[in-house]
């Protein structure tokens, strides 16, 4: 590896310019056209991310995402016009839910019952495919049962809007059960591939859209975009707001106009969608004013969009606040009523030291487990992605770090640059801290709920924290950056990774 100072260029999947046209050249004339007008990692991220996205969507059994069962309850109140958390009757305690069709709750307690009774290997876990398929094929009905989903009851509507969107689009079409649902995570997909594909578009002219593309399409994150979560959207204008941040602070870049008005409105959506990631969205702020089109006194339009979201992030927190006291429901039998928010707090505050060493424990025990899940342990069938998965992300992270441009010392000064380090900390901070609180139970001796897909949405910036600060690149025999052959490296090690994904879930999930 040696530093390059080769001036950027745009990456573009081509033949030989010198050589008499051929059939293979008149062929590729369409991607070549494709990849110049959008970007070939925009196309490329199109390509697999649909295919990929919508064989997870088809291939993993219903409810059997992360959280599914009450992912989906949240989105069918939404889509129905339930804004708020609803409190609902509960002999156990404090809980909060909203009704569903019995239809669709006779197909979530099949398949609850199916992913917690699996049989041991080399038997498939799905033990009764004909099964599914009858309920599926049941008709949405009218009468509806009360559903429990206190824990993403605590999320805003915001996030489940592609989803509402696909719930009454089914109802409306008269479809079934199954297809109502199919539709459901199809609607969160494409609502991924326009969000992160407007993200990379952004990137187009710049080699720095491989690493957008590049987490874009972990095994988890298209895991997620095929299921029914409020982390699709998120992800999504997480990865967005990552990738216009980049090419405005990092790279240098002025932000055409549509690219501001969407970093602006995410700099709202995105904290409404998950508290977690509230810090991410204030880094608008950090950006220099000009390479957002603002002078003068319109300067100060980041900072008020900014302070909406940080108002509108608290005003509902404010509103969700009363659902953690329902959380402990979440736990075994013997733990309910054993996680208090307000008693974590006191502890924290009145003994840190004491957090400090959960902390660390927390550290010590689980690392190689969130190692593991941020390339991928999908949903509930608790998948583990094959390690050739992972050598092969690990494979297209090292191209695209090294194919990156430098950074611009210009916008992206030292002091600016810690400020966006730090604030990728605090949020990784914030993670442990909400679930620390949220979901482990007072005394327990490690910060449970923690996995490695919530720092999926920090990758992008993360990484272009130590592309600014590590100035190593690849380069060719001639000290060029390469482009071509590094683009293909790095999407074919991503659709080798999504492969091994795909086959390992069917082999365990279906056999």
């Amino acid at each position: 590896m040696t530093t390059s100072t080769e001036p950027d260029t745009t990456v573009e999947l081509s033949t030989d310019d010198t050589a008499a046209p051929s059939v293979k050249a008149r062929a590729l004339a369409p991607l070549q056209a494709l990849t110049r007008r959008f970007g070939a990692a925009t196309v490329a991220f199109a390509v697999v991310a649909t295919v990929f996205g919508a064989i997870f969507a088809v291939l993993t059994p219903p409810f059997w995402g992360h959280d599914e069962l009450t992912q989906f309850g949240r989105a069918y109140q939404v889509a129905h016009g339930g804004v708020f958390p609803q409190r609902i009757a509960d002999d156990r305690g404090v809980a909060y839910g909203g009704p569903i069709p019995v239809s669709v709750d006779a197909l979530m307690d099949f398949a609850f019952r199916d992913y917690n009774n699996n049989p041991d290997e080399p038997d498939a876990m799905v033990a009764d495919p004909a099964g599914y398929e009858r309920l599926r094929d049941a008709e949405i009905s009218a009468a509806t049962k009360q559903m429990w989903f206190t824990n993403t009851a605590a999320y805003s509507p915001v996030a489940y809007v592609p989803a509402a969107i696909g719930i009454r689009l089914g109802e409306a079409l008269g479809l079934t059960v199954g297809g109502m649902y199919l539709l459901t995570r199809l609607a969160g997909l494409a609502a991924y591939l326009a969000v992160v594909g407007f993200g990379l578009y952004a990137l187009r002219e710049r080699r720095s859209q491989w690493l957008v593309f590049t987490v874009a399409v972990l095994p988890i994150a298209l895991f997620q975009a095929g299921t029914v979560t409020a982390d699709t959207l998120t992800n999504a204008l997480a990865i967005m707001v990552s990738a216009l941040l980049l090419k405005a602070l990092f790279v240098g870049d002025r932000l055409r106009p549509m690219e501001v008005g969407a970093l602006l409105a995410a700099t709202i959506a995105l904290p409404l969608s998950k508290p977690t990631y509230v810090l991410l969205a204030m880094l608008v702020v950090v950006v220099p004013a000009e390479r957002l089109g603002f002078t003068g006194k319109r300067k100060f339009i980041p900072w008020i969009f900014a302070a909406t979201g940080a108002a509108l992030f608290l005003a509902w927190t404010k509103i969700a606040a009363p659902t953690g006291d329902g959380m402990s429901l979440m736990r075994p039998p013997h733990q309910w009523g054993q996680v208090r928010p307000g008693d974590q707090l006191t502890g924290i505050l009145s003994d840190p030291v004491q957090f400090v060493h959960t902390f660390g424990e927390s550290i010590a025990l689980r690392d190689h487990r969130w190692f593991n899940q941020f390339f991928g342990e999908l949903g509930f069938a608790y998948v583990d992605v094959p390690a050739v998965s992972m050598l092969a992300c690990l494979i297209a992270f090292a191209v695209s770090f090294g194919i990156a441009e430098r950074m611009s010392t210009a916008t992206a000064t030292f002091r600016r640059t810690l400020i966006v380090a730090l604030t990728i900390l605090a949020s990784v901070a914030m993670i442990y801290v909400t679930l620390y609180m949220s979901f482990t139970p007072v005394d327990f001796y490690i910060i449970d709920g923690v996995q490695g897909r919530y720092f999926v949405p920090l990758a992008i910036l993360g990484l272009a924290v130590v592309a600014r600060w590590v100035p190593l690149r690849l380069t060719d025999s001639g000290g060029k950056t390469p482009t071509r052959g590094t683009a293909i490296t790095i999407t074919s090690a991503s659709v080798f990774a999504l492969i091994g994904a795909v086959a390992t879930y069917y082999t365990v999930v279906w056999g």
